[in-house]
């Protein structure tokens, strides 16, 4: 999926959230082009620009024009992502917000100043401040709304703070002050500079420990693969093998047919595919393999369904080529595995 994108389920937790406020399901889908099989995916992941389309959409169809802050008030990370879950087997506040710097992208990919971490600590203005960094903020506030309030409404569900001593954004005035003071329980400074939050700094050698230590590992190993598969996802090769796979079953996966569903020509592609050091023959043949193998072992499709998914129109074909991967026929392996 080319552009920045968003976790499936934080964008489904916001259209259930505009459901129980009485927005139209069909509709909100409708107004922001998402699929509702693409929300039922946990690690699935949407534009970032449908999300800021089902934001508007919500907003308007709820009534609710701090639709941001409730939904970051409303919403337990833990809940729908992964950075919840590590959160709650840290250590400290400190070491849950090193490790949400670390995974942030897997629930929400944004452009940083200086390219970045997107959001850092800072002693300064005669504070303890935690600033968001993220570029153009003021084109969608909401997303510093709702991530704010999820950052300091989070850790109260577990008795575990923070204090905050003031909050500043740099968009205008929305007319709800009253809204952000009852959560954040602090003074906003509309209009301000920076994006961020004064914290105290005690706050951040708090004691975490929701979770068993021994799931902190466990759950850094998985949120690294994650990490890497959508990092994969970011390069033409994972935009190619993205295309692939909704291919492969219909036999027209040719060059010609990728290039142009990723608005490009014959030539771009394998220009672009060449300075990542590969072709569009060899991201085929790699996830014809990749995908075989996951087939075969899962023993879920017989070999001929399995030479089909994969985009073969002949057996003798895939059992050629699945001897070239392996050196083995396809039942030969099934059998060993």
């Amino acid at each position: 999926m080319a552009g920045r994108t968003v976790g499936a389920s934080f964008a489904r937790q916001l259209l259930d959230l505009a459901v129980s406020k009485g927005a139209d399901r069909a509709a909100l889908l409708a107004a922001s082009g998402i699929a509702a099989q693409t929300l039922a995916d946990h690690d699935g992941r949407v534009p970032f620009d449908s999300y800021v389309a089902l934001m508007r959409a919500a907003k308007e169809a709820t009534g609710d024009p701090a639709l941001g802050l409730h939904y970051g008030e409303a919403v337990d990370i833990a809940q729908i992502s992964i950075i919840g879950l590590i959160g709650q087997a840290s250590e400290t506040m400190l070491e849950a917000f090193q490790q949400l710097n670390r995974y942030v992208r897997l629930i929400v990919e944004t452009r940083n100043a200086d390219g970045g971490d997107r959001f850092r600590l800072a002693a300064e203005r005669g504070g303890f401040w935690m600033v968001d960094n993220r570029e153009d903020a003021n084109a969608f506030p909401e997303l510093t709304e709702s991530a704010f309030a999820q950052l300091v409404c989070g850790p109260r569900r577990y008795g575990l703070g923070p204090v905050i001593k003031a909050v500043h954004v740099t968009h205008p005035d929305t007319g709800y002050r009253e809204e952000y003071e009852r959560i954040f329980r602090a003074p906003v400074v509309f209009g301000s500079d920076w994006n961020a939050m004064q914290l105290d700094l005690s706050d951040m050698h708090a004691r975490v420990g929701v979770l068993p230590r021994y799931a902190f590992g466990v759950l850094n190993a998985r949120a690294d693969a994650m990490l890497a598969s959508l990092e994969a996802q970011s390069t033409v090769r994972g935009e190619v093998e993205s295309q692939l796979m909704s291919s492969l079953h219909t036999g027209d996966a040719g060059m010609d047919r990728i290039a142009g569903k990723l608005g490009m020509s014959r030539q771009t592609l394998f220009r672009r595919l060449k300075a990542e050091g590969t072709t569009f023959e060899a991201v085929l043949d790699d996830l014809r393999h990749r995908l075989a193998l996951e087939y075969l072992a899962a023993r879920k499709v017989s070999v001929t369904e399995t030479a089909y998914l994969t985009g073969f129109t002949e057996l003798s074909a895939f059992s050629r080529a699945f001897k070239r991967w392996t050196g083995a026929s396809p039942k030969g392996w099934r059998a060993a595995a």
